[in-house]
């Protein structure tokens, strides 16, 4: 019998959110270090040219790490659902299958990543000064892509079981890692981008690992011997139904703000390296909503498939209440002190000013995002993947691009304009989100499963 960690959807909503939340939150802000330390090292110890190379790799490889995490939606929603309905047989199967599909996965995207990342860093207009820098980041990064996906999948699983802690205590592990080994790598060794990402793809490693063995010892039903990576077809579409199209929903957002990326290596490697350091903070800013979103969704999910939408409800207006709190208050320092955070990526003047012009219009995304994210990780407890996958492509596709070009190129506003393409897309998404609640579709589980066969 499958071990559950916690049942989310029984006691008090509140403290089972926060209590849920907290070690989560914690992972994520953890996390958001984790991806800041490879800019802040790099930008006072190796320069601008090195933090664009580290930006540039960086946005690729985030591309199939956010699709990733989008498919890894999928199988917490579906251990969240099998919970809540104590389906122990259903449990077992896609635990099996999302290890399974993500390990194939990420073999087959490091050895196709290989041979065309030259291509993408033309397409994408590297700039000459930068391309070695990002080459390097972005070939040491995919080689180890199979320890990103792995992490994401394993936490994936023991979250969906009600079990945020034990992720939290891995990736802060991978964190002092990452930092340490940052630190010997570029500030000692010189080794620059390269230095960067190797340290990133070795605590990447260390926290699957340690993840493999808390799984193991804990009796989580998957040995990780040869005989147990099985992909059961029940259990793989309906992965594919619930998390195709948030990793969908993901790569489409991550494509905008690589053409964002693009659009800004025409405009110099100072603008690049300014929009790297602001990108890197504003991951730090989202993560909290982030993590209460994530967190949503896993209890929405297990008080969905227990029939309680009431607590899914409670639960959604709760965190976004939370989410609202924190975001606002970091917009207010952002509009205050943008010249002081962007100093923490280095002293130059040039990208320190570039910084400050960018982070300044794209922040009021801060004013907006809670409300998007929130509802959205209620509206993914429920299975509405489809309806998330629509809005963020009208959002990204119809209103990020084209306000982004149209601003900053055709208007002539610079980054300025660049950065107000995040708030509109944000608010349309928002919008468009509002309009199906009032249908009152959300009601309905979008997630059918049975007693297994």
């Amino acid at each position: 019998m499958v071990r559950i960690e916690n049942n989310l959807s029984r006691g008090s909503v509140l403290s089972k959110l926060v209590l849920f939340a907290l070690p989560f939150l914690a992972s994520n802000v953890v996390q958001s270090f984790y991806n800041v330390a490879d800019m802040l090292i790099v930008g006072n110890f190796s320069g601008m040219v090195s933090m664009s190379g580290v930006n540039i790799g960086g946005q690729v490889t985030l591309i199939l790490t956010n699709m990733v995490i989008g498919l890894s939606v999928g199988a917490t929603v579906l251990i969240g659902q099998y919970i809540g309905s104590d389906n122990q047989e259903g449990l077992r199967k896609v635990t099996a299958t999302i290890i399974t599909l993500l390990v194939v996965l990420g073999l087959a995207i490091t050895v196709i990543m290989l041979f065309f990342k030259g291509a993408v860093l033309t397409l994408i207009k590297t700039p000459v000064e930068s391309y070695e820098e990002s080459d390097r980041y972005l070939t040491i990064t995919v080689t180890g892509i199979i320890f990103i996906f792995g992490y994401n999948a394993l936490s994936a699983i023991l979250r969906g079981m009600g079990n945020s802690k034990q992720p939290f205590y891995f990736v802060l592990a991978a964190c002092v890692t990452n930092v340490i080994l940052d630190l010997i790598f570029v500030a000692v060794f010189h080794w620059d981008a390269a230095g960067a990402a190797l340290a990133t793809v070795i605590s990447q490693a260390m926290s699957v690992f340690l993840c493999i063995g808390y799984m193991v010892k804990n009796n989580f039903q998957f040995n990780f011997k040869f005989r147990s990576f099985k992909m059961y077809k029940r259990e793989l579409a309906l992965i594919f139904k619930v998390g195709l199209p948030t990793c969908a929903q993901n790569a489409v957002t991550s494509v905008s703000f690589l053409f964002l990326t693009t659009l800004v290596n025409t405009l110099g490697v100072s603008a690049s390296a300014a929009v790297g350091a602001v990108g890197k903070f504003n991951s730090f800013v989202f993560m909290p909503t982030m993590a209460i979103s994530a967190s949503i969704s896993a209890m929405s999910a297990q008080n969905i498939g227990a029939k309680r939408l009431d607590r899914a409800v409670q639960t959604c207006r709760i965190g976004t209440a939370f989410s609202v709190c924190v975001t606002y208050t970091l917009f207010v320092l952002v509009q205050l002190f943008p010249a002081g955070i962007l100093s923490l990526f280095g002293n130059d003047p040039v990208m320190i000013q570039n910084g400050v012009t960018y982070i300044r219009s794209f922040s009021f995304d801060f004013l907006i995002i809670p409300f998007v994210f929130c509802i959205n990780g209620f509206l993914i407890g429920g299975g509405h993947t489809i309806f998330t996958l629509i809005s963020s492509i009208l959002s990204s596709l119809l209103l990020r691009i084209p306000v982004c070009y149209l601003l900053g190129v055709y208007a002539g506003m610079g980054l300025r304009g660049v950065g107000l393409g995040a708030p509109v897309a944000s608010l349309g998404t928002l919008i468009i989100t509002v309009i199906y609640l009032m249908t009152g579709a959300w009601k309905h589980n979008a997630v059918k499963h049975g007693t297994p066969g």
